[in-house]
């Protein structure tokens, strides 16, 4: 039997939750969330310039999220997120992890982190208490439909079992 799916679940990545989500939990299922930080982009670290400075074999260098209007976009959506970080005592990674923790007990986020710096700020997550208000602020900070471009190019995302309808 299935005990644990291992999904991408972000404030930019959300559609488990239409029908993947209500299905673990009928089903007693819990969810390790990977890619809560959008592979760098909900970081609070990533910048046009970092953008133009990736290798050519970095996923992320072709990756519709990150490439022209749509990172412009997307950066938008974390400024704003870093307004709220920001009110909260907190860097805007920690708070989308403390936004997928809150998601419930049956939801764990899954973190890398490729320095200490980067493991602590993530671990301080743990620490950021988020409200009612707190959550209705992020999710109005970053709207499903605001956010530019698909997690893969389409030939990805057509393979992908968590996207067919």
């Amino acid at each position: 039997s299935v005990s644990d799916v291992q999904i991408e679940y972000s404030l930019i990545s959300r559609g488990v939750e239409a029908e993947i989500l209500p299905t673990c939990r009928e089903l007693g299922i819990g969810v390790t969330a990977y890619g809560v930080l959008s592979r760098g982009l909900l970081s609070g670290h990533w910048s046009k310039e970092r953008e133009a400075s990736l290798a050519p074999h970095d996923f992320r260098a072709s990756a519709p999220r990150f490439t022209g209007d749509n990172l412009e976009r997307n950066l938008a959506l974390v400024e704003t997120l870093r307004a709220i970080a920001e009110a909260k005592g907190a860097t805007v990674a920690q708070l989308a992890i403390a936004w997928v923790l809150s998601r419930g007990d049956d939801v764990v986020p899954l973190v890398g982190a490729r320095t200490r710096e980067r493991l602590a700020e993530a671990l301080g997550a743990l620490e950021v208490e988020l409200t009612g208000d707190d959550l209705v602020r992020i999710e109005e900070a970053v709207p499903v439909e605001a956010v530019a471009g698909e997690r893969y190019h389409a030939e990805q995302m057509a393979i992908l079992d968590s996207e067919r309808g």
